[in-house]
């Protein structure tokens, strides 16, 4: 998964105007009350919070982090970066509040890979063709003591399919899945039953757009490349310590 280049951060930055709101009163039952009178098919707003930043409140509508200004008359979609620290601060919010029950992934239609003693978890989503995805592996490959949890499907390309079935074919799909990622050796065609179609719901119903994408032991989710000492120090930070 690429990183939007520094030049990208402004127009990135800018939020798009979705909803004018009449009410000129602040706070969150006065923004509540405002969201629902407008857009009674959202149904209840469970979630209005205020940020640190900016005057803004989050609001979660339809599975979908959004802000709204503090007197209640705009709802805004976008990004808010910390251009100081360099962080995507709406991307760090929306790995907490739609943290995943990671006990209850179905782990069966996973690939499974157990290294040292396998204390740490994680599970990510992958695409044979994903460049950045080939990268994390050659990460991983220098990390032990951890269970890996690997949902291959084509999500970053739709030309993976047959890659991807002939992996799960393979006699060793495990194997086969290193000399892919690792040593360029495409896997021998096979056929076979699959559960891709399954990997492809999840990826849906948990919001994954792209390839890597991790899930950590607390639930958290991580779109994108990471290297080896930040993959290590975020096993690490969930209470799992090798």
């Amino acid at each position: 998964m690429k990183k939007l280049p520094a030049s990208g951060l402004v127009k990135w930055f800018t939020p798009f105007l979705l909803v004018c709101l009449s009410s000129a009163q602040a706070g969150e039952n006065e923004i509540r009350q405002s969201l629902q009178s407008k857009m009674p098919e959202v149904g209840k707003l469970e979630h209005i919070v205020k940020t640190p930043y900016a005057g803004l409140y989050e609001v979660i509508i339809n599975d979908q982090l959004l802000y709204t200004d503090e007197q209640g008359q705009y709802l805004f979609e976008g990004s808010v970066f910390d251009l100081k620290n360099r962080r995507d601060v709406t991307e760090e919010r929306r790995r907490v509040l739609f943290a995943i029950e990671f006990d209850k992934l179905p782990f069966e239609i996973a690939l499974k890979r157990v290294k040292g003693n396998g204390k740490r978890k994680l599970a990510y989503f992958s695409d044979p063709n994903c460049g950045f995805c080939k990268r994390l592996e050659g990460e991983l490959s220098k990390i032990d003591n951890v269970t890996l949890y690997m949902f291959i499907a084509p999500i970053f390309s739709p030309q993976s399919a047959d890659i991807v079935r002939n992996v799960h074919c393979a006699k060793d799909p495990l194997k086969a899945w290193d000399d892919l990622m690792l040593n360029g050796i495409p896997p021998a065609s096979a056929t076979c039953p699959t559960k891709t179609d399954k990997v492809l719901e999840l990826a849906k119903k948990l919001r994954v757009h792209g390839t890597p994408n991790l899930i950590f032991g607390d639930g958290t989710q991580v779109p994108g490349y990471l290297p080896a000492a930040e993959l290590e120090k975020r096993l690490d930070a969930n209470g799992n310590k090798k």
